[in-house]
């Protein structure tokens, strides 16, 4: 492991220097990576894996779109894709990347397949975390570990397809075989991890409801609501409404802090949206504050992780989840955003321009 400083604060983390693919091929060569559940996550980290060259078999219910979509991937029925329960069976590391909820509805079958020295790998810390709610108890024979890469399946495959990585966090929660730990690392840099960096099945469920909750999702609509709200009844035009308030924060600023951080950004921004900003930096981290700490007490107590039980275990929870979405794309302000978007200059447009004016950006 190598010691890396945060902001003044010793972390470990695993890297893929440290720790080769080579490596991890040598870790898991007699094993057979069984993904069980090809929804979000399950695409990214099957089609990964066997891209860098492990054993990997997919095992999800049919007829279904996502077994339709791993087929489609190239995994072979009777070959590669299986059954649930088939290619539990055949995995020695198991990969349970079902939804939260289908996670409890499938436990009962899958813990049958859960015989001695294999491993029960998750990437989300919930099922375990909450044990008592979802009745996810690993027989004790096995290893229990997580790897969590920080960002979608979606964006795990299109940043390995790019030659780069998405940053994983790790977990173990069980070490019944003495392999745990270069099972699950061997694993995370299997999915393409960028680094590997250490947590707890809870810390890292914590932290995952809260960023989902917060900044990564509900609190960002917020914040993009109720700006785009406040200029258009100011008498603002849709469209500069909704470029003020997101286009130029996602196609322009937000690139600028992946880059090289916020002071960059800020840097790299007129003096007066710098004054601006720092002026008001604080007052927003003051008023979001007791949001943010309501919403993690009700994460650490259980609340969230029970209404995400209780409304996905509802008969007609899809129907109302789709309503919901709907809602939001429908809004005034996604739809203008569909607008602009669609008048974005295509890739070739934006070469052509830029070549005329000698590659220059304003």
């Amino acid at each position: 492991m190598a010691i890396m400083n945060f902001g003044g604060v010793e972390e470990n983390v695993v890297t893929r220097e440290e720790f080769t693919l080579e490596k991890a091929r040598e870790v898991l060569k007699d094993e057979t990576i069984a993904i069980i559940g090809y929804g979000v996550q399950g695409p990214g980290q099957a089609l990964n894996l066997r891209d860098n060259g492990f054993n990997v078999i997919v095992g999800q219910r049919s007829p279904s779109p996502s077994y339709d979509k791993a087929v489609a991937d190239g995994f072979i029925p009777g070959e590669t894709l299986f059954s649930i329960d088939e290619a539990a069976e055949k995995g020695t590391v198991i990969q349970y990347l079902l939804s939260d909820a289908a996670q409890i509805a499938v436990w009962p079958q899958l813990k049958e397949k859960l015989t001695a020295g294999k491993a029960l790998y998750f990437s989300h810390g919930f099922g375990i975390t909450y044990k008592e709610r979802t009745g996810i108890i690993p027989p004790d024979d096995v290893d229990v570990i997580l790897a969590a890469p920080k960002g979608s399946g979606t964006s795990l495959r299109r940043l390995f397809l790019e030659g780069k990585g998405l940053n994983s966090s790790f977990a173990i929660h069980q070490d019944a075989t003495g392999k745990a730990r270069d099972r699950i690392i061997a694993l995370g840099i299997g999915i393409g991890s960028g680094y590997l960096f250490e947590t707890t099945f809870k810390r890292e469920v914590y932290s995952d409801l809260t960023g989902e909750r917060g900044t990564l999702m509900g609190a960002i609509q917020g914040l993009f609501a109720a700006q785009y709200d406040l200029l258009r009844a100011k008498g603002h035009s849709p469209s500069e409404a909704f470029n003020e308030t997101v286009e130029e924060a996602t196609e322009s600023l937000y690139p600028l802090i992946a880059e090289n951080g916020m002071d960059w950004m800020y840097a790299n921004c007129s003096t007066t949206a710098q004054r601006g900003a720092l002026d008001w930096w604080k007052k927003f981290r003051d008023a979001t504050a007791p949001v943010f700490a309501e919403l993690y007490e009700s994460v650490a107590e259980g609340k969230e992780a029970q209404l995400s039980i209780d409304s996905n275990s509802k008969s007609g929870y899809r129907e109302d989840l789709q309503k919901e979405l709907d809602e939001l794309r429908d809004s005034e302000m996604w739809k203008a955003g569909r607008t602009v978007r669609s008048l974005r200059p295509k890739s070739n447009e934006a070469k052509a321009y830029s070549a005329t004016k000698g590659g220059q950006t304003s």
